[in-house]
């Protein structure tokens, strides 16, 4: 009886070093896209853009809710009806870093503890206007991100280009602008927000108080989102 006693408590052992040791390795994942996502935006800061502008300064959150993901694992999490979080930007895209940091203050008051980032810098289709108007593919988009577009058709917004003239036109689909924070709730798109105030029209322009708590009070409504049956943005 002693010695069935002691294989019990072994095992019961075991079972909570197994147990810890993955908890820990999670956790140490988390960490890791964290780091890896406040390096990857602040190693640009004061940098020059494509177009010689100086890149904004972002300080982010060494602890922030960050997972990195891809539209493949997005595709999947809606297939499986799961509710969650997920932005769409990229480090380099100024609109995205300009309401970077208020994201993380309202994720953090709302006690958001994940939200899932893919990175759409290379993986949308580009669609061009010719001379003739004729609207052509000159880039193809990964196959995961084109059912994203009918996943999230909902929310999106219409893809539009601009002709020679200047003159917006649609080409006929969504499309994945960034920034874009999207609350999935059951497998169903239920809102979106960009986090872009009013009167930003310059990406790399400094940011007012107004403007900054213009782009907090967007993310604070789409972050309380997934705690109602219903999420409208009448409701923030």
């Amino acid at each position: 009886m002693k010695k069935y006693i002691k294989i019990v408590l072994v095992l019961l052992f075991l079972f909570i070093i197994v147990g810890c040791e993955s908890s820990s390795k999670e956790e140490k994942t988390k960490k890791t896209d964290a780091v890896k996502f406040k390096e990857e935006f602040e190693d640009l800061n004061g940098s020059r853009s494509d177009t010689g502008k100086i890149v904004r300064v972002v300080s982010i959150p060494e602890k922030n809710p960050i997972v990195y993901s891809t539209a493949e694992e997005i595709s999947k999490l809606i297939d499986d009806e799961e509710s969650f979080y997920v932005l769409f930007g990229y480090a380099s895209c100024p609109w995205t870093r300009s309401m970077i940091e208020e994201m993380f203050k309202a994720a953090e008051d709302n006690d958001v503890d994940t939200i899932y980032y893919v990175d759409v810098s290379d993986i949308r289709d580009i669609k061009e206007v010719d001379s003739d108007g004729n609207i052509n593919t000159t880039k193809d988009g990964d196959k995961y991100y084109m059912r994203l577009l009918e996943q999230l058709d909902g929310v999106l917004e219409e893809y539009k280009i601009e002709d020679e003239d200047g003159n917006e036109i649609s080409v006929g689909e969504k499309r994945i602008y960034t920034p874009n924070v999207i609350a999935v709730k059951d497998g169903k798109a239920e809102q979106l927000e960009k986090g872009i105030p009013d009167g930003l029209d310059d990406p790399y322009s400094e940011m007012t108080e107004d403007m900054e708590n213009g782009s907090y009070k967007q993310l604070e409504c789409i972050f309380k989102c997934l705690e109602k049956s219903f999420c409208t943005k009448s409701a923030c």
